[in-house]
């Protein structure tokens, strides 16, 4: 994937989620255990919060990059914000891989699904769904849905999923999301939050044995990289860019 890939965005990310089918456990020895080995790791990740219904370790904001691990019932996420590098996200994940069945007890059985978020955010200064529709469906058969002289345009959000390798455990899910406001305020200009663009590559289980775990983020990594690069980049992110720049305010 091209490393300069930030520079048609605003903030790049990218997240991994571990979904299991069973809680793991909770307890205060079981996740400061976890979190001291990552942060042995990973020195920079040395805050430990708790937020409703989660723990969580994370590093300083330094310039709009930081990391962090977070806990949940049935869950551990894992993401890296705007990381140097491909490679400095993959092995922050990777390493979890490694080291969770070591502290959280789980076993093959016990995985739902394991999936990485490839995540693309563009900040604009007017409504995100003309943006998000004059990018990606202005030109096509689905905007005959829309009368542009008589009606607002209130949320346009495509949502695209796909099988991989002809395989379905192995799926990919293209996902854009407009943030269109709710309130009484104008939708899709209300607020400041960017349009975000995802490209989600998910596995689900159950496996066979627990070493299993590299190979498949493995796999998923090179979806990922190779969807970002041939489709997502060409067909969604170009286009929303290009129509950002197209009509500043």
């Amino acid at each position: 994937m091209d490393p300069d890939i930030t520079t048609l965005c605003s903030d790049f990310y990218l997240n991994q989620k571990i979904a299991l089918t069973m809680d793991v456990p909770t307890g205060r020895e079981s996740v400061l255990d976890l979190f001291g080995r990552i942060q042995r790791e990973f020195p920079r990740l040395e805050r430990l919060k708790r937020y409703d219904g989660e723990c969580a370790l994370e590093s300083e904001d330094t310039d709009g990059t930081y990391s962090w691990v977070a806990l949940r019932q049935t869950t551990l996420r894992s993401g890296s914000v705007n990381p140097t590098s491909l490679e400095e996200a993959y092995k922050l994940h990777r390493t979890i891989l490694e080291i969770l069945p070591y502290f959280l007890s789980i076993s093959p059985l016990d995985l739902d699904h394991l999936e990485l978020v490839f995540g693309f955010d563009f900040e604009a200064d007017r409504d995100r769904d003309e943006i998000v529709f004059e990018a990606l469906l202005a030109n096509s058969p689905l905007a005959e849905l829309v009368d542009r002289d008589r009606e607002r345009l209130v949320e346009a959000q495509p949502f695209i999923g796909i099988s991989l390798d002809d395989d379905p455990t192995m799926q990919a899910f293209f996902e854009v999301k407009s943030r269109p406001a709710r309130g009484l305020g104008i939708p899709g200009l209300e607020g400041h939050e960017p349009i975000s663009v995802y490209l989600t590559v998910r596995s689900s289980g159950p496996i066979r044995r627990l070493e299993d775990l590299p190979a498949m983020f493995a796999r998923l990594a090179g979806h990922g990289e190779r969807l970002v690069e041939e489709r997502l980049i060409p067909s969604v992110l170009v286009p929303i860019r290009r129509a950002i720049l197209s009509r500043p305010c």
